[in-house]
């Protein structure tokens, strides 16, 4: 692999051993997949902040690197473990909010962003069309390389630490030109029309291509920013997808020709398959925990819901996950009064799927999010049920679901 001088000296050790380290980390990743040279990054997304992902292992060697190195370039944090500010009102461990919040401190020395949020891209972390970055959480990923056009890989905590503090990442995968066109094509013969139709056909087709780049046609109606934070968060968890094209409206399929220059298998999406996506979470009956925000909940999401609870109460536990940031702005519009005289839990930092988890008892989940419905039966080993917007605050208010 070419090295530029600069690059030299901090594999040498010239520029001090943490750097070293994260370049050895990066010089050999881009061995493994071939890469010729590195990449001048300016933009960075790290995940594995939350301490239930890292552990003690985890928490010990960002707390080293903060001891020696900073970061280079700004560098935003996916979610944590716990609401770093109403951790005990909430519920969670002394012990395990000290380590988390260990964790953070450490990551706030090397110079991070402390956003706490999957979604970056509506938090102050905006990459442009065609920059290379570096981006973990699977979701923001996907969002950044299909919606916005940015270039990333899908990149653990490690080598977003690394590239973090040495400003670099290898040239492979999604960097490159050629690896970004499409390799299906999904014909969507429905009308797609809330956030959940999305999140149902990322899930179908998330499960059927794995780690392909779908195409999809037959989407006329142009998406919402929720519609398609939907749609991503499905791909990423029922699959492993990076990167999707939709002819017409994400930016580099301008034309299916475009994106597609060779025959591909096609797949359809009608209303067998759409009723196929939610029959994967079809539990009915009592209602313990209802959540919205998976991804973090956008201030549009929060006014709905609280327009749709209005002089309401919730029976089952509720919560809407965002960023502080959303937090503050749904306080400045009034909508945080309404959710909470209704009973609603507003977390922010974290979400079901990251933080520790809560012993409560839960049996059963409602929720907008098939990224939610997917991973919290695994987690916490409750039955899930995948339902419209109205249909999780009817479940919220009556405490059971039809």
């Amino acid at each position: 692999m070419y090295l530029t001088k600069e690059e030299e000296a901090m594999l040498n050790g010239e520029r001090g051993e943490t750097i070293q380290k994260c370049m050895k980390v990066l010089v050999t990743l881009g061995e493994l997949y071939g890469a010729k040279r590195m990449l001048e990054i300016k933009n960075v997304h790290s995940p594995g902040v939350s301490y239930r992902v890292t552990g003690d292992a985890g928490l010990n060697y960002v707390k080293d690197a903060s001891k020696n190195a900073c970061f280079k370039i700004p560098t935003t944090l996916n979610n944590v473990g716990i609401d770093m500010h109403r951790w005990k009102e909430l519920g969670f461990e002394n012990d395990f909010a000290q380590k988390q919040i260990e964790l953070s401190n450490a990551y706030k020395e090397m110079g991070a962003i402390m956003t706490n949020t999957c979604i970056p891209y509506l938090n102050g972390n905006v990459p442009m069309f065609g920059e290379n970055i570096a981006w973990g959480e699977s979701s923001a990923i996907v969002y950044a390389n299909s919606v916005i056009g940015a270039r990333t890989n899908r990149e653990g905590g490690p080598t977003a630490l690394a590239a973090a503090i040495t400003g670099r990442v290898p040239e492979y995968g999604l960097h490159l030109d050629e690896n970004r066109k499409g390799t299906c094509q999904i014909k969507v013969d429905i009308d797609l029309e809330s956030d959940t139709d999305y999140a149902a056909l990322g899930y179908y087709v998330g499960t059927l291509v794995g780690r392909e780049i779908p195409v999809f046609t037959g989407i006329d109606k142009r998406p919402t920013t929720e519609n398609l934070k939907a749609l991503c968060a499905a791909l990423a968890s029922s699959g492993a997808v990076a990167l999707f094209h939709i002819v017409g409206i994400t930016p580099e399929a301008p034309t299916i020709d475009d994106v597609l220059d060779k025959e591909v298998e096609i797949y359809n999406f009608g209303k067998k398959e759409y009723l196929e996506a939610f029959e994967k979470f079809n539990y009915k009956g009592d209602v313990d925990f209802v959540v919205f925000g998976c991804p973090h909940a956008t201030i549009d999401e929060i006014r709905t819901i609280a327009a749709l609870l209005e002089n309401k109460k919730v029976k089952a536990e509720t919560w809407i996950c965002t960023s502080h940031q959303i937090k503050d702005l749904a306080t400045q519009m009034d909508c945080l009064s309404v959710l909470e005289e209704a009973g609603v839990k507003i977390v922010c930092d974290t979400c079901p799927v990251l933080c520790q988890t809560l012993n409560r008892g839960f049996e059963s989940v409602v929720t907008n999010s098939c990224k939610m419905a997917h991973y919290v039966r695994g987690l916490w080993n409750v039955k899930a049920r995948l339902a419209q917007v109205e249909d999780c605050v009817d479940a919220a208010i009556k405490g059971r679901l039809e």
